[in-house]
């Protein structure tokens, strides 16, 4: 490490991070994240352990940081629908131009990596999972609300946003159109399964 005194472990993580979202985990080398970090290998290895060790803290963080974006929308809107509405168009509209990458880091990994890293391919499925169940809260709370219907499974509604998240981020590389993406978004809300 160049400057111990300086070092900050979640600023590191959040720089690595952005490095595998951009690159995947194989697209990344130690050289790389050496770069970016501004440390050397073996202070690398001091504070992390292992490339997949380091692999799997940003996962975390991306994780934490979505956690967190999704409560702080809830604070500012009224309804807990229209908070799902804005983290989806904030995640596949708003920071399409600025994030590493507008593929989701969680659905990336899972499609890049095989069972020779089954423990990070695992920690993925988990963190998406997790969202899964952040969305299904905000479902729950909008049922006793009144604002879904109580014939609704917030489960499986939990399920769809968390697909149509991934898809939409996706097919937004190939769509410059942010007017229809948002229109996509609204009609998501609009109709079946919501309505």
């Amino acid at each position: 490490m160049r400057n111990n005194a300086k070092f900050n472990r979640e600023h590191a993580i959040d720089k690595a991070r952005d490095l595998y979202w951009k690159k995947g985990f194989h697209g990344t080398s130690m050289r790389h994240l050496q770069e970016v970090m501004d440390m050397r290998p073996g202070s690398i290895y001091t504070a992390f352990g292992s490339k997949e060790n380091l692999f799997e803290a940003a996962l975390a963080s991306y994780t934490h940081a979505g956690i967190a974006q999704l409560a702080q929308l809830r604070k500012v809107h009224t309804s807990p629908i229209e908070a799902l509405k804005a983290f989806m168009t904030l995640m596949i509209i708003e920071r399409k131009a600025c994030a590493p990458s507008p593929l989701c880091m969680l659905a990336k990994t899972v499609a890049e990596l095989t069972d020779e890293h089954s423990t990070l391919l695992e920690a993925a499925k988990n963190a998406l999972t997790t969202m899964e169940h952040e969305f299904e809260k905000l479902l729950i709370e909008a049922q006793d609300m009144g604002l879904l219907g109580v014939d609704k499974n917030p489960t499986q509604l939990a399920r769809q946003i968390q697909i149509q998240i991934t898809g939409m981020r996706t097919y937004s590389i190939t769509c410059n159109d942010n007017a229809l993406l948002a229109a996509m978004i609204d009609d998501l809300f609009t109709h079946y399964p919501f309505d």
